[in-house]
This record gives structure tokens, sequence and C-alpha cells, in this order.
């Protein structure tokens, strides 16, 4: 997983560096394209720095403990330890989540459709309730909608 992680932290930082060059400033539609990409895998570069920094949080907590402290240091080491052990799991699973494939209709939009079925006035009452649940749902989100 690190290997992959690494390849998209170069890719991200070579972004950059291209984004930089005054020659891509006329490619208007190349720099659409690269902006895309580098906002694509922007979580995952910056859950890979909170993972790196994780890690070597605990090497240096680690070196603590194996140097031997006096008792009340090696408790708060342990204790650290304790929160940086979850922070670490918490941030591969992340990492784990980020790193799925996207599905290619997440960026499109939706055409919904609420029609009342047989059951009549009712059937109408039900379907404005599910309307009005969807439109809320969508305000919540921060979606247009028409």
């Amino acid at each position: 997983m690190l290997e992959r992680l690494d390849g998209i932290q170069k890719r991200y930082e070579e972004i950059d560096g291209l984004l930089a060059d005054p020659e891509l400033s006329a490619d208007y539609t190349r720099i659409q394209s690269l902006l895309r990409e580098q906002a694509s895998i922007r979580n995952i570069v910056v859950l890979t720095r909170e993972y790196r920094e994780t890690l070597r949080q605990l090497d240096e907590v680690n070196s603590l403990l194996r140097d031997e402290l006096d008792d009340e240091l090696a408790e708060l080491a342990r204790e650290e330890l304790a929160g940086l052990e979850h922070r670490r799991e918490r941030a591969e699973e992340e990492l784990a989540r980020a790193l799925l494939p996207k599905d290619p209709n997440d960026q499109k939009n939706v055409i919904l459709e609420i029609r009342a079925g047989t059951g009549g006035e009712e059937a109408g009452l039900f379907a404005a309730d599910l309307f009005r649940m969807y439109t809320r749902y969508a305000q919540r989100k921060g979606w247009k909608m028409e």
C-alpha cells in the first residue's frame, strides 16, 4: 500500500510543478484536466501525510519506551502509544476507503421522478411527502434542484 501511496504523492507533486509552468497557461483544457486530477487525489495525499506523521510519532514513543525512563514518563508514553495506535488504525481504514476505485457515475446528474400510484388521494399525499423529503435532503447536501 505504501508504494501506491508514494506513487500518488509523486504524481500530486508532479501536477503542482506542471501547473506552475508558465508555458501551460495558454492551454486551458490541459490546466482543467490537471486541476481535476489534482483535486481527485488531494484527499489521498492529505491522508497519507497524516498517516506518515502518525507512524513517525509512534516510532518516537516506542523509542522512549525502549529507553526505560522513570515510571511517570513511561506511563505517559504508554497512554500516548494507545492513542497513536488508534489513530494509525483509523488512518489506515480511511486510506483503504480513499484508494477504492471511483464510480464513473458519481459526478453525473440524477433525474428522479415521483408519481402517485394506485391508491387515490393517499398515494398523492405519500408522493408529496416523498418529494419534500428528497428536497430537504438535497438542500442539506448543497445540491442544486429544479
